[in-house]
């Protein structure tokens, strides 16, 4: 989809302000530079050409093209002309062309008048959504008679117009604009001695350049003020460039009071530099040492949070940048006036007002989140949502218990007891024994609150002291610290960690290169972290289990989704131990015992290792089927009214929309999303959005701010992509997804870091005043402690904040061969619903599988199918359709009528892997999951058996309620899925190969 000319005036409003100031010659030789209003196809000519009037005779034509181009080794780029009705002039010579100017000789064939010089054509290799921009070597097509007139010292007796880009937004000027090098050499002989120079930025002109000076800045000259105007209670961004004459580090930005006439003050406290100092997105502190090379430019942001009750006036102070003890003093006058802005400004993000989002703390308390109940502590006993921690003195858990009932839809009193005996370390020396003689100092609770319970336990030995330190929140997620420090020199055979589980609570695994399914007898699993995402695995069956990741101190969270092996795992000290660990599952007569072994090793005196390791206990609630049967997904931007008659209730809007144009980054066409999100509701539907963090648009007004903030935002790498990036990023990062109708090119997120506090802003926001009802991620790059913070600002003020979840298969080499389920079930308890199964096979792979890895049962949650629009007989027997109009065969009408019909709601789903459930089969092969009401029951039939097969029904009418001489049991007609037939429970039915059927007896 092409931005008409409205959208790009949007995007591109404060580029086009730079324009606007370029046409207007600061000097006489200032060159003009233009908006090309996409008059040309940058796919064929590039981006960038300079327009040049020829007034010269002859054929002939020599022009020097002053174009001061950032871009490194311009000799080894095409040169194009073209005459003003695009005539390609195939008699080009070039001289000198290097990134300050270039010389052109070529034949004005139209004579006397405009020509154009195309100077960075490249070729979009590489995949449509992930391109590979190659810039077109030079070529010579002159005729040599041609060539052989060419005088190199001859006049030029062309004219530089002016310098365009194809568009606004591709513009280099001003701030790409290069210094030459005698004007760098200049400035730097003039302020010699100097460690460093600062040039304070408005706000409007990001720094972009590392590498180069811009020619804004030689014509300003050193400036030791910047002034500004802002509203009251407005947040106002401005840079301080510096500009390294040697290498500098430990960069700083302290701040004084600002002051005006009447001695009001703006206190320091309101004033920060984001680049060294903030708040990390859990909360804790964030500082950061920023070193600049000789001759690099670092932008240092900061901003000025003006108090609402500020009184108007200039408030003057100073912002001294200081590195190694050697400091530059730059005076701060700020013009406050009598206009109150609301929310710091935050309307105006072109302004960089929501640069104060990347330091919230917004819903960073741990309250209790709907369904979920507030923790509470007995003993050693700590109870919630459906589930049970015991610990023991040494601060592991001696039991965990679930309640749920094995069809997943309500709470019992029964126990499911998860463990056969406590969850203990094991010291094993050379000798293959267990010596150690542990005293503990016994079970200390530190924090008892409805979010968090948190305690510790110390045991020491005569060789060793282990400091335990755990905790638990409300939705089930255990975290555990073990500290193990040497009291003396020591050797271990092994350090291991056993998990004994219980059978009844193993049943099924996924994880550790295992697809999710029916666990294995025995396992043997190894570290290597080069290649997989994998430190830990969940073990359990539908109503109880554990999920347990390995870890150490020095955890970072790896990239995801096609991104792996571009940022893998960290091998952790403790567990890996150069390779040397691994887990084993083996079974015994009594247990499932996971052993996590970490092989022999030597410790020597005051050696510090930490064997670390998280736990979620599963399921994290009962399933909600009434959502199930209510929340009917859209997914794809349409008319309103075409979506409403298709019985749809939730719309999901994809980026690349007209609402909602640019990969997570949905604040630029705002207002159109509010205008439809508005109709939406008065027709009674639902919208949700696509916003997630693992890839920025490159349209993010904040783009070069981040970029300020080295890696911590955007990922390293090598570069490449869409020719924007190469061109205005330059260098050092991974090029993301990219949508070559609108051209917005992504940029890969680096993993944990303050850009999730900006996405919490984001949502909070576009909750509050775009009226978002949820959001559709798509894989997901944040951890917990982010998804909660969604969850609280998705679901304020009576909000429905539907969070929908999507994965494609994570099982293959970029993404580290996962299970999508796996590396995402710490956000399962604040999923609504699920819908995995990009890339998965719904006709090979068997029930087990389907459970595990696809429907979310076992986690308290439901979903859909994806790929090809699933198949939709075995998904009924667990719930799922597939999503309208997203593949080719996605239409689940049919199915929701008959939903409708039979009256699905208030049914009580039981499962065929219920031991309580009324139907089964005679045939193993084909399994039966019933939807039970007070006088009849709807029965899913699906068949995993490799033929056409005959089945009986096998009903326990007493558990029905159902008097079976009345009984009667039809198939109802349902379109594209079965015709209608009658049946007596004596009949043999017949269920075709992969399909099955909907039965309703009464």
């Amino acid at each position: 989809m092409k931005p008409n000319s409205k959208n790009r005036s949007i995007l591109s409003s404060i580029l086009m302000l730079c324009f606007f100031i370029g046409s207007i010659p600061l000097a006489a030789q200032q060159i003009k530079y233009t908006d090309g209003n996409d008059s040309w196809n940058p796919n064929q000519l590039g981006n960038h050409r300079a327009v040049i009037a020829f007034s010269g005779t002859g054929n002939v034509a020599k022009t020097t093209i002053e174009w001061r181009r950032r871009d490194e080794n311009p000799d080894q780029k095409r040169i194009i002309v073209q005459d003003a009705s695009g005539k390609e002039i195939t008699n080009v010579k070039t001289v000198d062309i290097n990134r300050e100017n270039g010389t052109i000789f070529f034949e004005p064939v139209s004579g006397q008048t405009t020509y154009y010089v195309y100077y960075m054509p490249y070729i979009d290799e590489g995949e449509a959504n992930y391109p590979k921009g190659v810039y077109a070597k030079p070529e010579s097509k002159a005729d040599a008679q041609w060539l052989s007139k060419i005088n190199s010292n001859m006049t030029a007796n062309c004219s530089l117009q002016e310098i365009q880009s194809v568009n606004a937004f591709n513009s280099f000027y001003p701030m790409e604009v290069i210094a030459t090098a005698a004007e760098t050499k200049d400035l730097i002989a003039k302020n010699s001695g100097s460690s460093f120079l600062v040039f304070p930025e408005d706000r409007i002109y990001s720094i972009r350049m590392k590498n180069d000076l811009p020619q804004r800045w030689i014509q300003k000259g050193v400036q030791n003020t910047f002034s500004d105007t802002a509203m009251k209670g407005e947040y106002l961004a401005f840079q301080l460039g510096v500009y390294a004459l040697e290498n500098i580090n430990n960069l700083k930005v302290t701040f004084s009071d600002l002051k005006n006439e009447k001695g009001e003050i703006i206190s320091s406290k309101n004033i920060n530099c984001i680049n060294t100092d903030g708040t990390k997105y859990d909360g804790s502190v964030f500082t950061a040492a920023v070193s600049v090379p000789k001759g690099k430019v670092q932008a240092m942001w900061s901003g000025i949070d003006v108090p609402q009750n500020a009184g108007t006036g200039t408030y003057t102070g100073k912002a001294v940048v200081d590195c190694d003890g050697k400091s530059k003093e730059i005076t701060l006058q700020i013009k406050v006036t009598d206009q109150v802005t609301k929310n710091g400004g935050i309307d105006s993000p072109e302004k960089m007002t929501r640069l104060k989002w990347l330091n919230s703390t917004l819903a960073q308390e741990n309250s209790v989140i709907a369904p979920y109940t507030a923790l509470t502590v007995k003993e050693a006993e700590i109870s919630l949502l459906g589930r049970k921690l015991i610990l023991n003195s040494d601060g592991f858990p001696a039991q965990i218990q679930t309640f749920f009932t094995p069809e997943m839809t309500s709470v019992s009193t029964k126990a499911n007891n998860v463990l056969t005996a406590p969850t203990a370390f094991h010291f094993i020396d050379a000798s293959g024994k267990e010596t150690l003689k542990w005293k503990n100092s016994g079970l200390k609770f530190t924090k008892k609150e409805a979010g968090t319970v948190s305690w510790e336990s110390v045991s020491t030995s005569q060789s060793l002291q282990m400091d335990v330190t755990g905790s638990i929140e409300f939705d089930g997620f255990v975290q555990y610290t073990v500290k193990i420090t040497a009291l003396e020199d020591v050797s271990f055979n092994d350090i291991n960690f056993n998990l004994p589980m219980q059978p009844s609570a193993s049943k099924y695994m996924m994880g550790l290169g295992q697809k999710g399914g029916d666990r294995r007898q025995t396992f043997d699993w190894k570290w290597d972290v080069a290649h997989k995402n994998q430190d830990g695995a969940w073990i359990g069956n539908v109503n109880s289990g554990l999920q347990f990741s390995l870890r150490d101190e020095k955890y970072s969270r790896p990239l995801n989704t096609n991104f792996y092996l571009q940022k893998p795992l960290l091998l952790p000290t403790s567990w890996g131990n150069d390779n040397k660990g691994g887990i084993t599952i083996t079974p015994n007569q009594k247990s499932v015992l996971v052993n996590a072994y970490s092989g022999a090793r030597n410790m020597k005196k005051g050696a510090v290792l930490y064997y670390n390791f998280n736990l979620l206990i599963t399921p994290f609630h009962t399933i909600d089927t009434d959502f199930q049967w209510n929340t009917k997904f859209y997914h794809k931007y349409n008319n309103l009214d075409t979506i409403a008659q298709t019985d749809a209730t939730v719309v999901n809007i994809h980026h690349a929309t007209p609402i909602n144009p640019y990969i997570n980054y949905p604040f630029i066409e705002f207002k159109k999303m509010k205008s439809y999100i508005d109709e939406a509701h008065e027709k009674g539907l639902k919208v949700k959005i696509y916003n997630t963090v693992r890839e920025v648009s490159n349209k993010a007004y904040e783009t070069f701010a981040l970029r300020s903030l080295g890696h911590e935002i955007y990922s390293p790498g090598k570069g490449g992509g869409f020719s924007w990036l190469q061109e205005h990023v330059g260098d050092d990062y991974i090029a993301a997804w990219f949508v070559p109708e609108i051209k917005d090119a992504a940029i890969v997120n680096s993993g944990m870091n303050r850009w999730h506090n900006y996405y919490v802003e984001g949502m909070n926001w576009l909750t509050q005043n775009v009226g978002i009802d949820g959001v559709y991620l798509d894989d997901v790059a944040f951890d917990r402690i982010t998804m909660k913070r969604i969850k609280r600002v998705l679901t304020k003020d009576g909000h429905p904040g539907i969070i929908d979840l999507h994965s494609a298969n994570q099982y293959n080499k970029s993404d580290g061969f996962n299970n999508s389920a796996n590396l995402y079930m710490e956000h399962f308890p604040y999923i609504n619903k699920l819908w995995f199964g990009e890339y998965f096979d719904y006709e090979k792979n068997q029930p087990d599988f389907f459970l595990t890895e696809v429907s979310g049962i076992p986690f308290g949650l439901m979903g859909e199918m994806l790929q090809g629009g699933g198949n939709q007989w075995r998904g009924m027997v667990y719930g799922m359709t597939n999503r309208m109009p997203w593949s080719e065969n996605a239409d689940p009408r049919p199915i929701w009528k008959l939903w409708d019909t039979f009256g699905i709601k208030g049914s009580e789903m039981i499962g065929y892997w219920s031991e309580n459930c009324p139907v089964k089969t005679n045939n193993e092969k084909v399994l039966a999951t019933v939807y039970k009401k007070k006088d009849s029951i709807l029965i899913s039939i699906a068949s995993w058996a490799d033929t056409d097969v005959k089945i009986k029904l096998n009903i326990d009418w007493k558990k029905l309620g159902i008097n079976p001489a009345k009984a009667t049991i039809t198939a109802p007609e349902v379109a594209n899925f079965q015709s209608a037939q009658t049946f007596t429970a004596k009949d043999e039915i017949t269920v075709s190969k992969g399909k099955g059927l909907l039965l309703i007896v009464k």
